[in-house]
């Protein structure tokens, strides 16, 4: 089953996604305005439920993240072996993770284009997975992290690579360009841990392989990241952990191949789904 929120004739939704559009089961919930209230309650079994028999609501709609109004999304830098050999600074693994935050407006849908401002066209994909914490939790323990997890989706962590060195200590700004990034198409409910361990996220720019690994290379693997994130804050449900992205950013290449308007990127993981976005130039009064 596939959750999502989306917009269709002006108005906002939240529903099942089936080969053929959108069941609306918001109106059905309306002590769960959004997909947030729906995680914080532990609801997406009820959805589930309730979609059964369903015939489609709507056709045609615009993908939205799947949690518009997520309240804290935090990021995994450089968690790939490959990643940190990118950076050709000599250093070794890093003993711990790299984390930055982002915001929710930072992100579009699924389908809707990533936003390239005119103040710098250094714009740069990062396919990713994104977990979607369901049970709240402070020190947890790796082997218990797994427990804490509602759904999956994926990520395109945009980055405007010439913003995250304008200072030392942080990529924050260079992180955060509204509609620089995507997450979506859905969420898909977690339930088994093979979803994660033997994932394959694969990132095509215009029908080109840029990224292809597997989760089970992360230097820092999932568990450990709500571990170690839970050890400093408690997690609550909605938070979102985007988990890290393989070697192949456009960045790396010599030239670097940044996005441009007309790009198409195309980040799959079978079992998940595929994100796909295309690039356009923000317009500015």
């Amino acid at each position: 089953m596939r959750f999502a929120s989306y917009t269709a004739e002006g108005a906002p939704f939240y529903g099942a996604i089936t080969d053929e559009g959108a069941i609306a089961l918001s109106p059905d919930f309306p002590q769960w305005p959004t997909m947030l209230e729906v995680i914080r309650a532990g609801g997406l079994p009820a959805l589930a439920e309730v979609a059964k028999g369903r015939t489609v609501t709507h056709r045609e709609f615009t993908y939205e993240i799947p949690i518009p109004n997520a309240p804290r999304i935090l990021c995994v830098g450089v968690n790939f072996p490959d990643r940190n050999a990118e950076y050709k600074d000599g250093s070794a693994q890093p003993k711990y993770m790299s984390l930055f935050p982002r915001f929710a407006s930072g992100f579009t849908g699924h389908g809707q284009n990533l936003v390239r401002p005119p103040e710098n066209h250094t714009l740069d994909y990062e396919g990713e997975v994104a977990i979607v914490i369901g049970k709240s939790g402070r020190r947890i323990a790796a082997e218990h992290a797994y427990d804490h997890i509602a759904a999956l989706t994926l990520c395109n962590e945009g980055t405007i690579r010439d913003w995250v060195r304008h200072a030392k200590f942080n990529v924050t700004q260079g992180k955060n360009w509204d509609k620089s990034g995507a997450i979506g198409p859905w969420l898909v409910p977690f339930t088994d841990p093979a979803q994660l361990d033997n994932a394959r996220i694969v990132t095509r720019v215009n029908g080109e392989v840029r990224q292809d690994d597997v989760l089970s290379r992360m230097m820092f693997p999932i568990r450990e990241e709500i571990a170690y994130i839970s050890t400093f804050m408690t997690l609550q449900p909605g938070d979102i952990i985007v988990t890290g992205t393989p070697t192949g950013a456009g960045a790396r290449f010599d030239p670097p191949r940044y996005l441009k308007p007309g790009d198409v990127v195309e980040i799959e993981v079978e079992g998940i789904g595929k994100l796909v976005n295309g690039i356009e130039d923000e317009v500015v009064a």
